[in-house]
């Protein structure tokens, strides 16, 4: 079986030990790194990764919108 990249908040919290809640709170404030697909948002695992590591990479949020990006159909 082939690992993920992402994951949603729900297993986000889940690997983490943490509430859904807090994971919510962490990516509300970025300090946890996702990014939003269509009505749902995503976490990569390497930023799981980074925030338990304490590295500074889990803070690198990648775009939530396509709007006004070089090459963007929105």
């Amino acid at each position: 079986m082939q690992e993920q990249l992402a994951v949603n908040i729900p297993e986000a919290a889940r690997r983490l030990g943490l509430s859904i809640r807090m994971v919510a709170t962490l990516v509300s404030r970025r300090e946890l790194a996702s990014r939003k697909v269509g009505r749902r948002r995503i976490i990569p695992v390497a930023a799981l990764e980074a925030f338990i590591r304490g590295d500074p990479r889990a803070l690198r949020a990648a775009p939530t919108e396509a709007k006004g990006e070089p090459g963007s159909t929105g």
